[in-house]
């Protein structure tokens, strides 16, 4: 019958493509046979996962890139430590006219290029009629 202990480890990360740190908290199930013979079994999230050291994912990108940090790394370097994100404040913009529905204005992208295109297309029109009608008709 093997005997065997669980522990709790934290292993900090850092990944070498997007320099993402973070740190995961693993159960290390170590068991002995009567023979004397060790194994580890590691735990993440209770589900069964190889070593730390034996190929990490980097949740942020991706990456298999990755490193192992000291353990207690980050306590000593709190500014690696992503700092939570506040929530977004809300955009007070103008209110609204009374009558008009905002939904009946164009995007901007559009009214701009209306506003630089129509005068451009007009002038190139111009120029192209003009240059159309002195080919047309040669001095004399």
């Amino acid at each position: 019958m093997p005997d065997g202990f669980d522990t709790r480890e934290m292993w900090p990360f850092a990944c070498l493509c997007c320099l993402y740190v973070w740190e995961e908290q693993f159960v290390v199930r170590h068991l002995a046979d009567s023979h004397g013979n060790a194994a580890e079994i590691w735990f993440s999230s209770g589900v069964r996962v190889p070593p730390p050291w034996s190929g990490a994912c980097c949740p942020g990108c991706g990456a298999y890139d990755v490193t192992s940090l000291p353990s207690g790394y980050l306590a000593r370097h709190l500014e690696l430590v992503a700092m939570p994100e506040e929530p977004p404040q809300p955009v007070l913009g103008p209110a609204a006219r009374p009558g008009r529905a905002p939904a009946d204005r164009a995007p901007r992208p559009g009214r701009l290029l209306i506003a630089l295109g129509v005068p451009l297309v007009a002038f190139l029109a111009y120029e192209l009629y003009t240059t159309l009608t002195a080919a047309a008709r040669p001095h004399g």
